[in-house]
């Protein structure tokens, strides 16, 4: 991917994942919400989200980031960072 996308546009294709994907309220989505106790994801969620954003960016999160990752915030930070 060429392109270096926004927070905002990044935060905006991670709630569509999460709607689309997981079937997760969009009125649950705020930057500070957590995925696992706010949002309901369980690991194998997690995983499902990594390989979705390693698609819409063509690059993939290291397994020691992505451990670190807990919140909207979080995910929309380390997929900025590695653009």
């Amino acid at each position: 991917m060429d392109e270096k996308y926004s927070k905002d546009e990044i935060y905006n294709k991670l709630c569509e994942i999460l709607e689309e994907e997981f079937e997760i309220d969009k009125s649950l989505f705020k930057a500070d919400a957590n995925l696992f106790s706010d949002l309901d994801l369980d690991s194998i969620d997690a995983v499902d989200l990594a390989v979705r954003l390693q698609q819409f960016t063509d690059k993939r999160i290291s397994p020691k980031e992505f451990k670190q990752i807990q919140t909207l915030n979080d995910v929309v930070e380390a997929i900025y960072n590695l653009l």
